[in-house]
Protein backbone atom coordinates (compact mmCIF):
# COMPACT_ATOMS: atom_id res chain seq x y z
CA UNK A 1 0.00 0.00 0.00
CA UNK A 2 2.85 2.38 0.80
CA UNK A 3 4.38 1.79 -2.62
CA UNK A 4 1.05 2.52 -4.30
CA UNK A 5 0.57 5.69 -2.27
CA UNK A 6 4.08 6.91 -3.05
CA UNK A 7 3.55 6.30 -6.76
CA UNK A 8 0.27 8.24 -6.81
CA UNK A 9 1.57 11.08 -4.61
CA UNK A 10 4.59 11.65 -6.83
CA UNK A 11 2.65 11.68 -10.10
CA UNK A 12 -0.72 13.17 -9.04
CA UNK A 13 -0.35 15.60 -6.16
CA UNK A 14 -3.96 16.85 -6.57
CA UNK A 15 -5.48 13.52 -5.53
CA UNK A 16 -5.79 14.56 -1.89
CA UNK A 17 -4.77 11.16 -0.56
CA UNK A 18 -5.96 10.32 2.96
CA UNK A 19 -4.52 7.50 5.03
CA UNK A 20 -3.91 6.46 8.61
CA UNK A 21 -2.84 10.00 9.53
CA UNK A 22 -6.55 10.97 9.40
CA UNK A 23 -8.44 8.04 10.95
CA UNK A 24 -11.74 9.93 11.33
CA UNK A 25 -11.95 10.78 7.62
CA UNK A 26 -10.76 7.31 6.67
CA UNK A 27 -13.58 5.82 8.74
CA UNK A 28 -16.19 8.23 7.31
CA UNK A 29 -15.25 7.35 3.74
CA UNK A 30 -15.45 3.62 4.52
CA UNK A 31 -19.13 3.45 5.49
CA UNK A 32 -22.68 4.30 4.51
CA UNK A 33 -26.01 3.92 6.35
CA UNK A 34 -25.79 0.13 6.76
CA UNK A 35 -26.75 0.54 10.43
CA UNK A 36 -30.39 0.46 9.22
CA UNK A 37 -29.85 -3.31 9.20
CA UNK A 38 -28.99 -5.12 12.45
CA UNK A 39 -27.89 -8.02 10.26
CA UNK A 40 -25.29 -5.97 8.39
CA UNK A 41 -23.86 -4.09 11.38
CA UNK A 42 -21.71 -6.96 12.72
CA UNK A 43 -20.58 -7.81 9.19
CA UNK A 44 -19.53 -4.28 8.22
CA UNK A 45 -18.67 -2.39 11.39
CA UNK A 46 -14.97 -1.64 11.48
CA UNK A 47 -14.28 -2.40 7.82
CA UNK A 48 -11.78 0.24 6.70
CA UNK A 49 -9.88 1.26 3.63
CA UNK A 50 -6.17 1.97 4.01
CA UNK A 51 -6.27 4.91 1.60
CA UNK A 52 -8.83 7.36 0.18
CA UNK A 53 -8.23 9.05 -3.18
CA UNK A 54 -10.28 12.01 -4.46
CA UNK A 55 -9.72 12.47 -8.20
CA UNK A 56 -10.96 15.59 -9.99
CA UNK A 57 -10.48 14.33 -13.57
CA UNK A 58 -10.93 11.08 -15.47
CA UNK A 59 -7.16 11.03 -16.00
CA UNK A 60 -6.68 10.88 -12.22
CA UNK A 61 -9.31 8.12 -11.97
CA UNK A 62 -7.34 6.16 -14.55
CA UNK A 63 -4.13 6.72 -12.60
CA UNK A 64 -5.65 5.27 -9.43
CA UNK A 65 -7.22 2.35 -11.32
CA UNK A 66 -3.93 1.52 -13.00
CA UNK A 67 -1.93 1.73 -9.80
CA UNK A 68 -4.38 -0.56 -7.99
CA UNK A 69 -4.23 -3.07 -10.85
CA UNK A 70 -0.43 -3.09 -10.93
CA UNK A 71 -0.13 -3.48 -7.14
CA UNK A 72 -3.09 -5.88 -6.76
CA UNK A 73 -4.91 -3.56 -4.33
CA UNK A 74 -8.73 -3.70 -3.90
CA UNK A 75 -10.60 -0.60 -5.05
CA UNK A 76 -14.06 0.52 -3.89
CA UNK A 77 -15.90 3.48 -5.44
CA UNK A 78 -18.16 5.82 -3.47
CA UNK A 79 -20.20 8.95 -3.92
CA UNK A 80 -21.89 10.62 -0.95
CA UNK A 81 -22.38 7.37 0.99
CA UNK A 82 -26.17 7.74 1.31
CA UNK A 83 -26.85 4.06 0.53
CA UNK A 84 -28.23 1.63 3.09
CA UNK A 85 -26.75 -1.77 2.23
CA UNK A 86 -23.01 -1.31 2.61
CA UNK A 87 -22.61 -0.90 -1.16
CA UNK A 88 -19.52 1.29 -0.73
CA UNK A 89 -18.02 -0.38 2.36
CA UNK A 90 -14.59 -1.85 1.49
CA UNK A 91 -14.87 -5.47 2.64
CA UNK A 92 -11.24 -6.14 1.75
CA UNK A 93 -9.71 -2.79 2.65
CA UNK A 94 -7.52 -1.21 0.00
CA UNK A 95 -8.38 2.09 -1.68
CA UNK A 96 -11.67 3.98 -1.56
CA UNK A 97 -12.13 6.12 -4.66
CA UNK A 98 -14.27 9.14 -3.73
CA UNK A 99 -15.72 10.43 -7.01
CA UNK A 100 -17.60 13.40 -5.56
CA UNK A 101 -15.21 15.95 -7.15
CA UNK A 102 -16.16 14.76 -10.65
CA UNK A 103 -19.34 16.82 -10.61
CA UNK A 104 -19.79 18.72 -13.88
CA UNK A 105 -22.90 18.76 -16.03
CA UNK A 106 -21.10 18.25 -19.32
CA UNK A 107 -24.00 18.58 -21.73
CA UNK A 108 -27.75 19.19 -21.97
CA UNK A 109 -29.21 18.55 -25.40
CA UNK A 110 -31.77 21.34 -25.94
CA UNK A 111 -33.92 19.21 -28.26
CA UNK A 112 -33.95 15.74 -26.66
CA UNK A 113 -33.28 16.82 -23.08
CA UNK A 114 -30.60 14.12 -22.79
CA UNK A 115 -27.88 15.05 -20.31
CA UNK A 116 -24.31 13.91 -19.82
CA UNK A 117 -23.14 14.40 -16.25
CA UNK A 118 -20.16 13.30 -14.22
CA UNK A 119 -20.76 10.62 -11.64
CA UNK A 120 -20.00 12.71 -8.55
CA UNK A 121 -22.55 15.46 -9.24
CA UNK A 122 -24.95 15.97 -6.35
CA UNK A 123 -28.48 15.33 -7.55
CA UNK A 124 -29.77 18.43 -5.78
CA UNK A 125 -27.21 20.57 -7.66
CA UNK A 126 -28.09 18.83 -10.91
CA UNK A 127 -31.77 19.53 -10.30
CA UNK A 128 -30.98 23.25 -9.95
CA UNK A 129 -28.75 23.20 -13.04
CA UNK A 130 -31.55 21.75 -15.17
CA UNK A 131 -34.28 24.09 -13.92
CA UNK A 132 -33.43 27.14 -16.09
CA UNK A 133 -33.91 24.96 -19.18
CA UNK A 134 -37.28 23.72 -17.91
CA UNK A 135 -35.94 20.19 -17.40
CA UNK A 136 -35.84 17.84 -14.43
CA UNK A 137 -34.51 14.44 -13.40
CA UNK A 138 -36.89 11.56 -13.95
CA UNK A 139 -35.94 9.53 -10.89
CA UNK A 140 -34.40 10.49 -7.58
CA UNK A 141 -34.04 9.08 -4.07
CA UNK A 142 -35.48 10.84 -1.04
CA UNK A 143 -31.84 11.78 -0.33
CA UNK A 144 -31.80 13.85 -3.54
CA UNK A 145 -30.26 16.87 -1.80
CA UNK A 146 -27.15 14.90 -0.76
CA UNK A 147 -26.84 11.84 -3.04
CA UNK A 148 -24.60 11.71 -6.12
CA UNK A 149 -26.00 10.68 -9.49
CA UNK A 150 -23.35 7.99 -9.98
CA UNK A 151 -24.03 6.51 -6.56
CA UNK A 152 -27.76 6.45 -7.30
CA UNK A 153 -27.27 4.55 -10.57
CA UNK A 154 -24.72 2.17 -9.05
CA UNK A 155 -26.55 1.48 -5.79
CA UNK A 156 -30.16 2.63 -6.09
CA UNK A 157 -33.20 1.10 -7.74
CA UNK A 158 -36.01 3.67 -7.72
CA UNK A 159 -37.65 6.39 -5.69
CA UNK A 160 -39.46 9.64 -6.38
CA UNK A 161 -40.62 9.48 -9.98
CA UNK A 162 -40.93 5.67 -10.00
CA UNK A 163 -44.69 6.11 -10.16
CA UNK A 164 -44.20 7.63 -13.63
CA UNK A 165 -40.93 6.16 -14.89
CA UNK A 166 -40.56 2.79 -13.17
CA UNK A 167 -37.21 1.57 -11.84
CA UNK A 168 -33.65 2.53 -12.77
CA UNK A 169 -33.05 -0.73 -14.62
CA UNK A 170 -36.13 -0.31 -16.83
CA UNK A 171 -35.13 0.31 -20.47
CA UNK A 172 -34.78 4.00 -21.27
CA UNK A 173 -33.74 5.26 -17.83
CA UNK A 174 -29.99 4.90 -18.48
CA UNK A 175 -28.77 5.81 -21.95
CA UNK A 176 -25.04 5.37 -21.61
CA UNK A 177 -21.98 5.33 -19.38
CA UNK A 178 -18.38 6.47 -19.42
CA UNK A 179 -16.37 3.78 -17.66
CA UNK A 180 -12.78 3.34 -16.53
CA UNK A 181 -11.45 -0.23 -16.44
CA UNK A 182 -9.22 -1.58 -13.66
CA UNK A 183 -6.19 -2.87 -15.57
CA UNK A 184 -2.46 -2.07 -15.52
CA UNK A 185 -3.20 0.20 -18.50
CA UNK A 186 -6.79 1.34 -17.87
CA UNK A 187 -9.18 2.05 -20.73
CA UNK A 188 -11.73 4.87 -20.87
CA UNK A 189 -14.82 3.44 -22.53
CA UNK A 190 -18.10 4.93 -23.71
CA UNK A 191 -20.93 2.41 -23.50
CA UNK A 192 -24.34 2.73 -25.13
CA UNK A 193 -27.60 1.86 -23.38
CA UNK A 194 -27.30 -1.86 -24.09
CA UNK A 195 -23.68 -1.99 -22.98
CA UNK A 196 -24.50 -0.08 -19.79
CA UNK A 197 -27.20 -2.45 -18.54
CA UNK A 198 -24.77 -4.77 -16.76
CA UNK A 199 -23.25 -1.87 -14.77
CA UNK A 200 -26.60 -0.42 -13.69
CA UNK A 201 -27.19 -1.23 -10.00
CA UNK A 202 -24.02 -3.30 -9.72
CA UNK A 203 -22.53 -1.49 -6.66
CA UNK A 204 -19.54 -0.36 -8.74
CA UNK A 205 -18.32 -3.95 -8.78
CA UNK A 206 -17.69 -4.26 -12.53
CA UNK A 207 -16.49 -0.88 -13.73
CA UNK A 208 -15.73 2.65 -12.49
CA UNK A 209 -18.54 4.98 -13.58
CA UNK A 210 -17.13 8.44 -14.37
CA UNK A 211 -20.03 9.92 -16.36
CA UNK A 212 -23.61 9.05 -17.28
CA UNK A 213 -26.02 9.83 -20.11
CA UNK A 214 -29.59 10.13 -18.85
CA UNK A 215 -32.95 11.32 -20.14
CA UNK A 216 -34.53 14.31 -18.44
CA UNK A 217 -38.20 15.25 -18.42
CA UNK A 218 -40.24 18.45 -18.49
CA UNK A 219 -40.01 20.25 -15.16
CA UNK A 220 -43.30 20.49 -13.26
CA UNK A 221 -43.83 22.51 -10.10
CA UNK A 222 -45.38 19.61 -8.23
CA UNK A 223 -48.03 20.40 -5.68
CA UNK A 224 -47.44 18.71 -2.32
CA UNK A 225 -50.69 17.28 -0.97
CA UNK A 226 -51.48 15.58 2.35
CA UNK A 227 -54.76 13.71 2.77
CA UNK A 228 -55.91 12.30 6.10
CA UNK A 229 -57.95 9.11 6.62
CA UNK A 230 -59.47 7.79 9.83
CA UNK A 231 -59.67 4.26 8.40
CA UNK A 232 -56.70 2.29 7.00
CA UNK A 233 -58.80 0.41 4.44
CA UNK A 234 -60.06 3.71 3.04
CA UNK A 235 -56.50 5.03 2.73
CA UNK A 236 -55.47 1.84 0.93
CA UNK A 237 -58.47 2.03 -1.40
CA UNK A 238 -57.66 5.65 -2.25
CA UNK A 239 -54.07 4.73 -3.12
CA UNK A 240 -55.25 1.83 -5.29
CA UNK A 241 -57.70 4.07 -7.15
CA UNK A 242 -55.09 6.76 -7.77
CA UNK A 243 -52.74 4.16 -9.27
CA UNK A 244 -55.43 3.45 -11.89
CA UNK A 245 -56.40 7.07 -12.46
CA UNK A 246 -55.40 9.49 -15.24
CA UNK A 247 -54.15 12.04 -12.72
CA UNK A 248 -50.53 13.11 -13.21
CA UNK A 249 -48.68 12.13 -10.06
CA UNK A 250 -44.95 11.94 -9.38
CA UNK A 251 -45.14 10.30 -5.96
CA UNK A 252 -47.70 8.50 -3.82
CA UNK A 253 -46.91 7.48 -0.25
CA UNK A 254 -49.22 5.96 2.40
CA UNK A 255 -48.23 6.13 6.07
CA UNK A 256 -50.01 4.22 8.81
CA UNK A 257 -51.00 6.46 11.74
CA UNK A 258 -48.02 5.50 13.92
CA UNK A 259 -45.55 6.26 11.13
CA UNK A 260 -47.31 9.52 10.29
CA UNK A 261 -47.06 10.65 13.91
CA UNK A 262 -43.25 10.32 13.80
CA UNK A 263 -42.69 12.48 10.70
CA UNK A 264 -41.43 16.12 10.79
CA UNK A 265 -44.21 17.69 8.72
CA UNK A 266 -43.59 20.75 6.52
CA UNK A 267 -44.36 24.21 7.87
CA UNK A 268 -48.10 24.80 7.84
CA UNK A 269 -49.02 21.12 7.81
CA UNK A 270 -50.48 20.08 11.16
CA UNK A 271 -49.24 17.04 13.04
CA UNK A 272 -51.58 14.05 12.68
CA UNK A 273 -53.95 13.03 15.44
CA UNK A 274 -54.56 9.30 15.09
CA UNK A 275 -54.94 9.43 11.31
CA UNK A 276 -53.37 7.63 8.39
CA UNK A 277 -51.91 9.89 5.75
CA UNK A 278 -51.65 9.83 1.98
CA UNK A 279 -48.81 11.99 0.61
CA UNK A 280 -48.91 13.04 -3.04
CA UNK A 281 -46.84 15.05 -5.48
CA UNK A 282 -49.42 16.05 -8.08
CA UNK A 283 -49.42 18.19 -11.21
CA UNK A 284 -51.41 21.44 -10.76
CA UNK A 285 -54.16 20.19 -13.10
CA UNK A 286 -54.88 17.32 -10.70
CA UNK A 287 -56.29 19.81 -8.20
CA UNK A 288 -59.42 20.04 -10.34
CA UNK A 289 -60.26 16.48 -9.33
CA UNK A 290 -58.31 15.39 -6.26
CA UNK A 291 -60.13 17.12 -3.37
CA UNK A 292 -63.57 15.84 -4.35
CA UNK A 293 -62.26 12.41 -5.21
CA UNK A 294 -60.50 12.04 -1.87
CA UNK A 295 -63.56 13.23 0.02
CA UNK A 296 -65.73 10.66 -1.76
CA UNK A 297 -63.35 7.96 -0.52
CA UNK A 298 -63.43 9.10 3.11
CA UNK A 299 -60.33 11.33 3.04
CA UNK A 300 -59.83 14.95 3.96
CA UNK A 301 -57.38 17.20 2.17
CA UNK A 302 -55.32 18.61 5.03
CA UNK A 303 -52.60 20.62 3.31
CA UNK A 304 -51.33 21.60 -0.10
CA UNK A 305 -48.41 23.75 -1.20
CA UNK A 306 -46.35 23.99 -4.40
CA UNK A 307 -43.00 22.32 -3.88
CA UNK A 308 -41.21 25.48 -5.06
CA UNK A 309 -42.68 27.73 -2.36
CA UNK A 310 -43.21 25.53 0.71
CA UNK A 311 -41.16 26.10 3.83
CA UNK A 312 -39.24 23.59 5.89
CA UNK A 313 -38.71 19.98 4.94
CA UNK A 314 -40.14 19.05 1.52
CA UNK A 315 -42.81 16.36 1.43
CA UNK A 316 -40.60 14.10 -0.72
CA UNK A 317 -38.28 13.73 2.27
CA UNK A 318 -40.97 11.98 4.29
CA UNK A 319 -41.20 9.00 1.93
CA UNK A 320 -39.05 6.15 0.70
CA UNK A 321 -36.18 5.47 3.10
CA UNK A 322 -36.46 8.88 4.72
CA UNK A 323 -39.53 7.40 6.43
CA UNK A 324 -37.23 4.82 8.01
CA UNK A 325 -34.73 7.53 8.93
CA UNK A 326 -37.32 9.70 10.69
CA UNK A 327 -38.93 6.74 12.44
CA UNK A 328 -35.61 5.48 13.78
CA UNK A 329 -34.76 8.98 15.02
CA UNK A 330 -37.89 8.82 17.21
CA UNK A 331 -37.33 5.28 18.48
CA UNK A 332 -34.50 3.24 19.93
CA UNK A 333 -32.68 2.88 16.63
CA UNK A 334 -31.26 -0.56 17.31
CA UNK A 335 -34.78 -1.95 17.85
CA UNK A 336 -36.22 -1.01 14.42
CA UNK A 337 -35.31 -1.90 10.88
CA UNK A 338 -37.25 -2.30 7.62
CA UNK A 339 -38.01 -4.43 4.57
CA UNK A 340 -38.63 -3.67 0.88
CA UNK A 341 -41.48 -5.50 -0.86
CA UNK A 342 -43.41 -5.35 -4.10
CA UNK A 343 -46.88 -6.34 -2.93
CA UNK A 344 -49.09 -8.85 -4.76
CA UNK A 345 -52.33 -7.60 -6.27
CA UNK A 346 -54.81 -7.06 -4.75
CA UNK A 347 -52.71 -5.82 -1.86
CA UNK A 348 -55.30 -6.00 0.90
CA UNK A 349 -55.16 -9.75 1.69
CA UNK A 350 -51.36 -9.78 1.98
CA UNK A 351 -51.33 -6.71 4.22
CA UNK A 352 -54.13 -8.09 6.39
CA UNK A 353 -52.46 -11.47 6.78
CA UNK A 354 -49.13 -9.91 7.79
CA UNK A 355 -50.90 -7.61 10.21
CA UNK A 356 -52.67 -10.62 11.75
CA UNK A 357 -49.43 -12.62 12.10
CA UNK A 358 -47.11 -9.84 13.23
CA UNK A 359 -49.32 -7.20 14.84
CA UNK A 360 -47.43 -4.24 16.29
CA UNK A 361 -44.09 -5.56 15.03
CA UNK A 362 -44.96 -4.01 11.63
CA UNK A 363 -45.84 -0.37 10.93
CA UNK A 364 -46.97 0.12 7.34
CA UNK A 365 -45.43 2.48 4.80
CA UNK A 366 -46.45 2.05 1.13
CA UNK A 367 -45.12 3.68 -2.05
CA UNK A 368 -46.67 3.82 -5.51
CA UNK A 369 -44.48 2.54 -8.36
CA UNK A 370 -44.78 1.61 -12.01
CA UNK A 371 -43.83 -1.99 -12.66
CA UNK A 372 -43.95 -3.52 -16.15
CA UNK A 373 -46.17 -0.67 -17.29
CA UNK A 374 -48.75 -0.88 -14.49
CA UNK A 375 -49.26 0.96 -11.22
CA UNK A 376 -48.32 -1.12 -8.19
CA UNK A 377 -47.82 -0.65 -4.47
CA UNK A 378 -44.43 -1.32 -2.92
CA UNK A 379 -44.02 -1.53 0.85
CA UNK A 380 -41.18 -0.42 3.07
CA UNK A 381 -42.65 -1.53 6.41
CA UNK A 382 -40.96 -0.50 9.64
CA UNK A 383 -40.02 -3.71 11.41
CA UNK A 384 -39.51 -4.18 15.13
CA UNK A 385 -36.20 -6.04 15.44
CA UNK A 386 -36.61 -9.20 17.48
CA UNK A 387 -33.61 -11.11 16.19
CA UNK A 388 -32.37 -12.80 13.04
CA UNK A 389 -34.67 -15.81 13.34
CA UNK A 390 -37.80 -13.65 13.55
CA UNK A 391 -36.67 -11.54 10.58
CA UNK A 392 -36.15 -14.66 8.48
CA UNK A 393 -39.62 -15.88 9.43
CA UNK A 394 -41.14 -12.53 8.45
CA UNK A 395 -39.33 -12.68 5.09
CA UNK A 396 -40.65 -16.22 4.56
CA UNK A 397 -44.19 -15.10 5.41
CA UNK A 398 -43.98 -12.22 2.93
CA UNK A 399 -42.86 -14.56 0.16
CA UNK A 400 -45.50 -17.14 1.04
CA UNK A 401 -48.17 -14.44 0.65
CA UNK A 402 -46.92 -13.51 -2.82
CA UNK A 403 -44.77 -10.45 -2.07
CA UNK A 404 -41.53 -10.02 -4.00
CA UNK A 405 -38.69 -9.13 -1.65
CA UNK A 406 -35.77 -6.75 -2.27
CA UNK A 407 -33.75 -7.75 0.78
CA UNK A 408 -31.86 -4.87 2.47
CA UNK A 409 -30.13 -7.24 4.91
CA UNK A 410 -27.66 -8.88 2.50
CA UNK A 411 -24.31 -7.86 1.05
CA UNK A 412 -24.41 -9.01 -2.55
CA UNK A 413 -25.90 -7.31 -5.60
CA UNK A 414 -27.89 -10.41 -6.50
CA UNK A 415 -29.38 -11.20 -3.09
CA UNK A 416 -30.53 -7.61 -2.62
CA UNK A 417 -32.29 -7.71 -5.99
CA UNK A 418 -33.75 -10.50 -8.09
CA UNK A 419 -31.90 -13.19 -6.13
CA UNK A 420 -30.31 -14.80 -9.19
CA UNK A 421 -26.88 -14.39 -10.78
CA UNK A 422 -26.84 -12.03 -13.76
CA UNK A 423 -24.39 -13.53 -16.25
CA UNK A 424 -24.01 -10.17 -18.01
CA UNK A 425 -22.83 -8.52 -14.78
CA UNK A 426 -20.23 -11.24 -14.29
CA UNK A 427 -19.11 -10.98 -17.93
CA UNK A 428 -18.74 -7.21 -17.58
CA UNK A 429 -16.55 -7.69 -14.50
CA UNK A 430 -14.36 -10.13 -16.43
CA UNK A 431 -14.01 -7.58 -19.23
CA UNK A 432 -13.49 -4.41 -17.19
CA UNK A 433 -12.01 -5.72 -13.91
CA UNK A 434 -10.26 -8.97 -14.85
CA UNK A 435 -8.36 -9.28 -11.55
CA UNK A 436 -11.57 -8.86 -9.51
CA UNK A 437 -10.29 -5.84 -7.57
CA UNK A 438 -13.44 -3.68 -7.72
CA UNK A 439 -15.58 -3.80 -4.57
CA UNK A 440 -14.65 -7.46 -3.91
CA UNK A 441 -17.21 -9.60 -2.10
CA UNK A 442 -20.30 -7.81 -3.46
CA UNK A 443 -20.94 -9.68 -6.75
CA UNK A 444 -21.92 -13.23 -5.84
CA UNK A 445 -21.78 -14.43 -9.44
CA UNK A 446 -18.07 -13.55 -9.57
CA UNK A 447 -17.36 -15.45 -6.36
CA UNK A 448 -19.27 -18.51 -7.57
CA UNK A 449 -17.93 -18.66 -11.12
CA UNK A 450 -16.46 -21.98 -12.15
Amino acid sequence: MQALRSELAQQHSALGLIGAENPAELARCSRDFFEYSPVLVPLLEGRLAQLVARPTTTAEVMAVAGACARHGVPLTCRGAGTGNYGQCVPLSGGVVLDLSALNRLRQLDPISGVIEVEAGALMGDLERDLAPAGRALRLMPSTVRSATIGGFIAGGSGGIGSLRWGFLRDPGNLLGLEVVTVEPEPRLLRLDAAGSEALNHAYGSNGILTALRLPSCDAIDWVQIVVGFGDWEQALAAAQLLLRSALELNSLCVLEDEAAAAMPWPAGCSDPVGEHRLLLLAAPAALETLPGLMQSLGGQLLWQEPQSTSKGIPLRELGWNHTTLHWRSQQKRETWTYLQLLLPQPEGPCLAALRHRWGEALVWHLEGVRNQGAGRLAALPLVHWQGREQLEQLIADCRELGAFLFNPHVLSVEDGGLGVVDADQVAAKAAYDPAGLLNPGKLRGWLERG
